[in-house]
């Protein structure tokens, strides 16, 4: 039995690396943000934006981000097109049961070991789960790759089994859209 390690398509990861000097990109997202503030487009907020974001980025730095995968656009496509099915699925069902008469039988927590170790991909999972009515993401552990999921009316232990493979299924189809070969296999192997 061999054991092979996957390496992502590219150079490797400097976790203690920071950016520092110049961040176009986090300049220009401060200087949108400043100006949707002030309600107004007028030169002086474009430029009090581009100064505001300009020192913020170098008092407080971002740290990078280490991806080395590409988008995939019929992945992507699927990615989309499924969560909003979700979102439109579980706001019906949120709804009926809103309506109903019949009380809900609560709700369940759910541990869910993510497959990928990325900060990255466990940041988009978890936002797109909390996204969806009826579910939260209570507590995510990094370091360990974990999210603690609250489902709407789950009980059973096969209802909680279903709402783990879901966000798994979620994860799987994340790295699909925007993983690297190396993420994707890793993802993949770990499911067959």
């Amino acid at each position: 039995m061999s054991t092979e390690i996957l390496e992502p398509d590219g150079p490797p990861p400097d976790s203690a690396r920071r950016r520092g000097g110049f961040q176009p990109r986090a300049i220009i997202a401060i200087a949108v943000v400043w100006v949707l503030l002030w309600d107004r487009v007028s030169l002086g907020n474009v430029v009090n934006g581009l100064i505001v974001g300009a020192v913020v980025t170098q008092v407080f730095p971002l740290p990078s981000i280490q991806y080395f995968g590409r988008i995939h656009p019929w992945h992507l496509l699927v990615l989309g097109t499924r969560f909003l099915w979700d979102l439109v699925a579980a706001a019906v069902q949120i709804s009926v049961a809103t309506l109903s008469r019949v009380p809900t039988k609560g709700g369940s927590i759910v541990e869910v070991q993510l497959r990928t170790p990325s900060e990255f991909y466990l940041t988009i999972v978890s936002a797109l789960v909390s996204l969806v009515p009826g579910s939260i993401v209570v507590e995510a552990r990094r370091t360990a790759h974990v999210l603690y999921v609250h489902g709407f009316d789950i009980t059973t232990p096969e209802e909680m089994e279903e709402l783990r493979r879901d966000v798994l299924a979620l994860e799987l189809r994340v790295v699909r859209a925007i993983g690297s070969r190396a993420e994707i296999a890793q993802c993949t192997e770990v499911t067959s």
